[in-house]
């Protein structure tokens, strides 16, 4: 299968490439990195990229939490334009098989209990709320403790942040491209990617990144809030399997599917950090307290339907996968 990957040079992507190359399939790239040629939102270089072509990796995108709105152009640009182009010229050009790089911030706060009112969904948490460091939600019926746990994929989507909200929107606008074109569309609504060739000391890489750059400078990890947010933590070799799973396996014709991707195996961000002192040799982690105003305090993911559909499961445990990370390279963007 020749499949396109945008994106391809980057973090996910490259590991992408290598995933269907192993496999035995014919990967082309197609990252802004080369180029302004290779800019996903140019009609002329996407169409050129797509000859020939049988399945899209779509992996390209402006990644980080964007939560304030000083980015917000761009991350609409590079997400939903992007996306947008893409699926024009893969109408055009009757390529009709489309994996995209969806996230699980799509969701906002993730499943909650509560113990007198069954399944709830907490709001944004309140400024003041955070500022005195209270940062579980609450019920918002009764106000009582909830107890956090797995999101499926028939979950309510409740994007909080801009980031968030141009990942929906590229999923919004994949279905459509399916319905209009007959084509299989899935969305892998990656968790917590880590691992070799991560991107270091950027305001757009994910807190895995935050903390093995600060033990690089000989600095403590810094962790938010009291460091129990819970998180899944995937492997980045296990979330590049999932796109050749389920291009292999073949999906829906006419609609997008959904899939949680994630090792199934939740950690608290504070576990993380100090497994990732631990294994780096370095100091032990920093509680700060300090809150970002768009995060979400739980979200962790029930992976069964991908593994029972296409035959995938991550492989790399959240120890080992710390390890080789402690030690592993990082990219500077």
């Amino acid at each position: 299968m020749r499949v396109l990957v945008t994106g391809g040079a980057g973090f996910i992507g490259s590991h992408v490439v290598t995933a269907l190359r192993d496999r035995g399939h014919e990967p082309v790239v197609l990252d802004v990195r080369a180029g302004p040629a290779s800019d996903v939102r140019d009609p002329v270089g996407v169409r050129q990229a797509l000859a020939g072509v049988d399945a899209v990796c779509h992996q390209a995108a402006m990644v980080g939490l964007g939560s304030g709105f000083a980015d917000a152009a761009e991350y609409v640009s590079r997400n939903d334009l992007g996306t947008a182009v893409l699926l024009t010229a893969m109408a055009e050009t009757g390529v009709r098989r489309l994996v995209l790089a969806g996230s699980m911030v799509v969701y906002g706060e993730g499943r909650y209990s509560c113990a007198r009112h069954g399944a709830v969904r907490p709001g944004p948490r309140a400024v003041a709320d955070l500022d005195a460091g209270r940062f579980e939600p609450p019920c918002p019926v009764c106000g009582a403790a909830l107890r956090p746990g797995l999101v499926a994929e028939d979950a309510p989507a409740d994007p909080r942040n801009v980031y968030a909200t141009t990942k929906l929107a590229q999923e919004h606008l994949a279905a459509a491209w399916a319905r209009a074109t007959g084509g299989c569309a899935v969305s892998l609504r990656y968790h917590n990617v880590y691992g070799p060739g991560m991107p270091r000391d950027t305001p757009y890489a994910g807190v895995a990144s935050f903390f093995r750059s600060a033990l690089a400078r000989g600095e403590a990890p810094r962790v938010f809030e009291d460091g129990c947010q819970r998180r899944d933590f995937v492997h980045v070799r296990d979330v590049a399997a999932a796109n050749v799973a389920v291009l292999e396996s073949g999906s829906r014709a006419g609609a997008l599917t959904a899939y949680n991707t994630g090792s199934g195996e939740p950690h608290t961000v504070g576990e993380m950090a100090r497994a990732l002192s631990a294994a780096y040799g370095g100091p032990d982690p920093v509680v700060t307290g300090e809150y970002r105003l768009g995060d979400v305090r739980h979200i962790t993911a029930d992976s069964a339907r991908l593994r029972a559909e296409s035959g995938w499961k991550a492989d790399v445990g959240f120890a080992e996968g710390m390890r080789e990370f402690a030690r592993a390279g990082m990219r500077s963007a």
